[in-house]
């Protein structure tokens, strides 16, 4: 009986030093919108840290997070070509789930090529308009975020 009880306590124990464990539990399971219409590398990059910061918080398992990107803050993957920072960063949170998507309008209006402009973007990321997605996805239930 005993040791169980030490076994427990140990798995315990070892549950509250992972990162987010103990709060995740607290947090519960959720979806998430981030806004991202700003230009600024260093605001982008700071927007890569609340993201990372959020899943450290709750838990990569217990998020659904897209990240939704039109106007200036295509800057984000036009400049994660030439930025090794921002490129760690998408590339991170892409490895963790995080959905990029990127607003067509936006695509065709400043006549970038997804391919040759944009750092890791596909066909398969292009939503129609940015506005109208965040609006989507808050109907579907996702909490926004604007960093």
């Amino acid at each position: 009986m005993r040791k169980i009880i030490v076994s427990l306590m140990a798995l315990a124990g070892l549950l509250l030093a992972l990162p987010g464990a103990a709060l995740a539990t607290e947090y519960g399971t959720q979806k998430v919108v981030y806004h991202i219409n700003g230009g600024d590398p260093q605001q982008n990059k700071g927007a890569l840290r609340n993201i990372q910061n959020h899943i450290n918080a709750v838990g990569a398992d217990n998020m659904d997070i897209k990240v939704v990107m039109h106007g200036a803050g295509l800057n984000l993957l036009v400049n994660a070509k030439d930025d090794a920072d921002l490129r760690a960063g998408v590339d991170n949170l892409k490895m963790q789930n995080v959905s990029f998507q990127v607003c067509r309008n936006t695509v065709v209006g400043r006549n970038l090529d997804i391919s040759k402009d944009l750092y890791d973007a596909t066909e398969a990321d292009i939503i129609p308009s940015g506005v109208a997605h965040l609006s989507y996805l808050q109907a579907q239930g996702y909490t926004y975020v604007k960093p």
